[in-house]
């Protein structure tokens, strides 16, 4: 994305300005947004949840964006970017007329300082951090030019900074609170103005005025919704109610067997909205017997009938997951695919490994509260109980008590995913050294294609090597993918604009309309 330096802000800018200003005053009302988890952090900066996106994606601007339709990125706070021949340098071009919403200007300097927070070791960022990759200096060329320089290509480097986690961040405000309270009084310089946020009950956003800077992927140059409202529903089924009783006008992750009803209603629609990223899946324990034999994890994995576990969880509106990533995204083909339900084959790999005779299996299966993972745990259970095996279940109450379980190392298969746009995703899962390898499996050919994917920039090229990684983990039964997700998003009519980001997750808050 590169323009001549005399035309880049006026392409971008006049048509914002000459919008904004003839909307400005047209704001309406409140809207009611539910959320399903309620995160124990909500810095971006710092924390990982994808829950703290739906609103947050609005309190800040990325340098760049992805656009969903194109798949190709665009301008944001960067009207423009350049990439050194050797993949090394990104060098970004910033806007000039950006504020934050507490009136500090945007320039290099606060790039520079949003980084420097988010690597900071002793702020222990759980995702941000991470997605910068070999990051090796923040250069700041002029006052609105900054260059990023690596020690190595890193291709995820534009997806990952066109996320929300590395949404730029008033520099005053983060000295001024730090990573102990800024969760609390965030500040950027989004369509939306952070109000409060108080935990496990609500947070509150407030349009932003002067926003004048939107790229074009939004439909609306400036925000229609006066404030909006989240508040936090984590029993399930608490949602269609809520809906039901206008207690929210949108909430997600709607049990599947609410839709057909919801959907007949008159005044409710129900969106089926695609996620990116790993599927439902179960992660086997390859360092404690018995899962440490691939013949069992192997038997473990054809042993469950995944097409009807989705079928009774999910109804018709999830696909059946055939590997590690999502169909839409690199490394899907025959090749990768994990097998179809064959319990006798199942019971023969059991054989061959020595548990059979009477011999007695246990195991134990650990699963997150979200997602519909409990009641695909109990049926994955019941399941390997089916094939002779005594299963444990262990419901772990979010991400804390799973990291804990985790820790403890006393599991046979455990239940942890991501979701993104980039395959790179999968570092953390597979690598030897990744931060969610909950397997314990170390492998020099997973570790070199996990590198080969971030160093080579061609599509195809990564398609193949994405390819080739996820039939390895196949080859060696490292995961038991259930389903793909597909988050089922109920809306009331007098909602208009509803539109997601490529993350799937997030709804683009500034095309929304209320209708009277």
């Amino acid at each position: 994305m590169i323009l001549p330096r005399l035309i880049r802000r006026g392409v971008f800018i006049l048509p914002v300005l000459i919008a904004a200003c003839s909307g400005r005053d047209s704001s309406v009302g409140t809207l009611r947004y539910g959320l399903t988890l309620s995160p124990t952090g909500i810095d971006p900066h710092l924390n990982a949840s994808v829950e703290l996106g739906i609103p947050l994606s609005s309190v800040y601007d990325p340098l760049v964006y992805r656009d969903s339709e194109t798949g190709r990125f665009v301008p944001g706070l960067a009207n423009e970017w350049e990439v050194s021949a050797d993949g090394l340098t990104y060098t970004f071009f910033l806007r000039e007329d950006v504020r934050f919403h507490d009136g500090e200007r945007f320039d290099a300097e606060a790039v520079r300082a949003n980084l420097e927070y988010t690597l900071d070791p002793e702020h222990s960022s759980q995702r941000a951090a991470s997605m910068l990759g070999p990051l090796q200096e923040i250069e700041v060329l002029d006052p609105y030019t900054v260059a990023l320089h690596l020690e190595r290509p890193f291709a995820p480097l534009l997806d990952s900074l066109s996320q929300v986690y590395l949404g730029m961040a008033s520099p005053k405000a983060l000295a001024t609170w730090g990573p102990g309270e800024y969760q609390f009084h965030q500040v950027g310089t989004g369509p939306y103005r952070f109000v409060e946020y108080v935990q496990d009950d609500h947070l509150t956003l407030q349009r932003n005025p002067d926003y004048a800077w939107g790229p074009k992927i939004y439909s609306s140059s400036t925000a229609q919704i006066e404030t909006i409202t989240f508040r936090f529903f984590e029993d399930v089924a608490t949602r269609a109610p809520a809906l039901e009783s206008g207690a929210v006008d949108i909430i997600g992750e709607l049990p599947a067997n609410e839709v057909a009803r919801l959907a007949q209603r008159p005044d409710l629609d129900v969106q089926q909205v695609p996620i990116p990223g790993q599927p439902l899946q179960f992660i086997f324990n390859t360092e404690l017997p018995p899962t440490d034999d691939a013949r069992v994890r192997q038997a473990l994995v054809v042993g469950v009938d995944r097409a009807a576990i989705v079928s009774t969880v999910f109804g018709g509106y999830s696909p059946v997951a055939s590997g590690p990533l999502a169909g839409d995204l690199f490394g899907i083909s025959d090749a990768t695919m994990f097998p179809e339900y064959d319990p006798l084959a199942a019971r023969e790999l059991l054989g061959e490994a020595g548990w059979a005779g009477g011999t007695l299996l246990e195991l134990r299966l650990v699963v997150p509260d979200w997602g519909s993972n409990p009641e695909v745990g109990q049926l994955v259970a019941a399941a390997w109980e089916q094939l002779g095996a005594t299963v444990t279940l262990q419901v772990a109450a979010g991400f804390g008590p799973l990291s804990q379980a985790r820790g403890e190392g006393n599991y046979h298969a455990i239940g942890m995913n991501t979701f993104g746009t980039d395959p790179d995703l999968l570092r953390p899962f597979f690598g030897s050294d990744g931060f969610f390898n909950w397997s314990g499996y170390h492998d020099p050919s997973l570790d070199q294609l996990l590198e080969e994917g971030t160093l080579e920039s061609g599509t195809a090229q990564r398609s193949g090597i994405y390819s080739d990684l996820a039939e390895l983990v196949r080859e060696h039964w490292l995961i038991l993918p259930i389903r793909e997700y597909v988050n089922l998003v109920g809306v009331n009519r007098r909602v208009e604009g509803l539109r997601f980001s490529p993350q799937g997750w997030f709804p683009y808050l500034i095309d929304l309309q209320l209708r009277p």
